[in-house]
């Protein structure tokens, strides 16, 4: 598997992420960098997009969503929660292929095994997706800090319990934390350190 790193657009910089599997096919988590670049990195690995991940609905980690769409025919995956079609939720049920199934749940794409759970709080749709030894936290667990809660949609109990959930979730210290924002952390430098999934704040 290739993992390549791509940054959003300004002025938030949202980290988004292409993950290659050997056969070719190509999962991409939070696109909010423009649609060409993501097909520019399809082509130059030879990659088809196969499936569209969303940590979340706003609109920093969804801006090419509806362009990948229409140009390679992924499947968007979202929690419906979040689509409102608004300016903070700008995608709409109609975008969403297959929405994350209720619970915690598992996807497969080739060698790939997704881990799925749901971590409302920053917003009701919220999930964090594991793979391998990596964790893609979207807005809900940053490297010392937590996704806030005082936007629309918000909750500061439900993220109290979300990461109270990350904090137990079945992976080593060593597994790597790529938030949507700012820079990569370990989930055992966050257990031990980060006051809000030690439940310190809140």
């Amino acid at each position: 598997m290739k993992l390549i790193h791509i940054h959003g657009v300004w002025p938030l910089y949202t980290n988004t992420f292409l993950l290659i599997t050997a056969a070719g096919h190509a999962v991409v988590v939070d696109p909010a960098a423009e649609a060409e670049t993501y097909l520019a990195q399809l082509k130059e690995n030879n990659a088809t997009l196969t499936d569209i991940f969303l940590t979340h609905g706003h609109y920093d980690h969804v801006g090419s969503v509806a362009a990948l769409k229409k140009a390679t025919g992924a499947k968007v995956h979202m929690d419906p929660a979040d689509a409102k079609g608004d300016q903070m939720y700008p995608l709409t049920p109609d975008l969403i292929d297959a929405p994350w199934p209720a619970g915690n749940s598992e996807y497969q794409v080739d060698e790939l095994t997704f881990r799925i759970w749901h971590t409302p709080g920053h917003t009701p749709g919220g999930v964090v997706i594991a793979c391998g030894d990596r964790l893609f936290s979207g807005d809900t667990l940053f490297a010392g800090s937590c996704g806030r809660v005082d936007l629309p949609g918000g909750s500061s109990a439900e993220m109290q319990r979300s990461l109270a959930l990350v904090a137990d979730l079945p992976l080593p210290d060593e597994t790597t934390v790529y938030p949507g924002h700012e820079s990569f952390t370990t989930l055992g430098q966050e257990r031990r350190s980060n006051p809000y999934l030690m439940g310190e704040v809140f």
